[in-house]
């Protein structure tokens, strides 16, 4: 199998460009988020029945000859963006350019080494962070006022990334023999998928529980006042569990299928394997203490934070920590 060199380094160029937008875009948000001084999930929204109001004053003190002659082809007037709205909009925009450059260079790595490009930590990594910003892409399109969450979402994936270029770096090579199996583009596919969507609901259960914290005490942690509210970011969280975990599911269930057809069993107690079942029977219980009475809020929460230090821990002590059949980090 002939790799690309060349390529392979234009893909670690798209990396580095991808890693220096998503930066830049986290210092807007956090601009942002410095800049706003009111709370509540529709802070963005409220600036517009304003607008409505004033023009309809507008039209009244204009006559009834004018308000039928703006009555079918006038707009409302929008109020002038704030400085806070200005900076966050500009955050999502690079955020969408980092995406754009993050997704071109797991593509173009793939190519250079001709397979799946998330054969070792570095490329596993890399891939983790772009479903976690795609992830928040499709939260924000939905919800588009919980973008003052950008700074917050964009840190890990930042620190990961950074990671990954640093400490993870591999270069473009052929993966090792025993991944040279087509289970890497479906067992692997849905670590990663799981994995970049569980990364951005365990960042809303710990705002969550922070924002917890103000709303109990307005004393205590007063930045957390421009955060939406604790049950939006409970939300937030609970149904980017309930997404991923039938997705971590199935890789846990073809990591054994693959398991019996590379070693000859399906179970074997590895590290690796050990770590990922422990997660699943963690989210497991954050999904059915969420829906329990006397277990849902900042007691769900805390078992959804617990299970995304299990995936980190999983992610980097087990794979470059400890020895075992699935040591494949690649690092160096």
């Amino acid at each position: 199998m002939v790799v690309d060199a060349g390529l392979g380094q234009f893909g670690d160029l798209l990396f580095e460009s991808a890693l220096a937008v998503y930066v830049l875009a986290m210092i807007l948000h956090a601009v942002e988020h410095a800049l706003l001084r009111r709370t509540g999930s529709e802070q963005e929204e409220a600036r517009v029945p304003a607008a409505v109001g004033a023009t309809t004053a507008g039209l009244s003190r204009g006559g009834a000859a004018a308000a039928a002659e703006h009555d079918d082809t006038a707009t409302p007037v929008r109020a002038p963006r704030t400085k806070a709205e200005r900076f966050g909009r500009t955050g999502v925009s690079l955020t969408v350019l980092g995406f754009g450059l993050h997704l071109a260079m797991l593509v173009v790595r793939g190519i250079a080494a001709q397979r799946v490009p998330w054969g070792n930590m570095y490329e596993f990594t890399a891939a983790i962070c772009l479903v976690a910003v795609g992830a928040w892409l499709v939260v924000l399109r939905r919800r588009p006022e919980l973008r003052r969450l950008g700074a917050f979402v964009l840190l890990p994936v930042v620190v990961l990334m950074f990671l990954a270029g640093t400490v993870l770096y591999t270069q473009t090579a052929p993966v090792v023999p025993a991944l040279r199996s087509y289970w890497l583009a479906i067992h692997v596919s849905a670590a990663v998928i799981a994995s970049g969507i569980l990364l951005l609901a365990g960042v809303a259960s710990v705002l969550y529980l922070l924002r917890r914290v103000h709303e109990n005490d307005p004393t205590r942690l007063t930045w957390t006042s421009r955060l939406p509210s604790a049950d939006v970011l409970d939300r937030v969280a609970y149904r980017a569990t309930a997404i991923a975990f039938p997705i971590w599911t199935f890789a846990v269930i073809t990591g054994a299928i693959w398991a019996e057809a590379a070693w000859g069993r399906y179970w074997g107690w590895d590290p690796k394997e050990t770590t990922a079942f422990i997660a699943w029977i963690v989210y497991a219980c954050y999904l059915h203490a969420r829906s329990t009475a006397g277990w849902r809020g900042p007691r769900a929460a805390v078992i959804n934070v617990v299970g995304f230090a299990v995936m980190v821990f999983n992610l980097f002590f087990v794979n470059l920590v400890v020895t075992g059949l699935h040591s494949y980090a690649g690092v160096g």
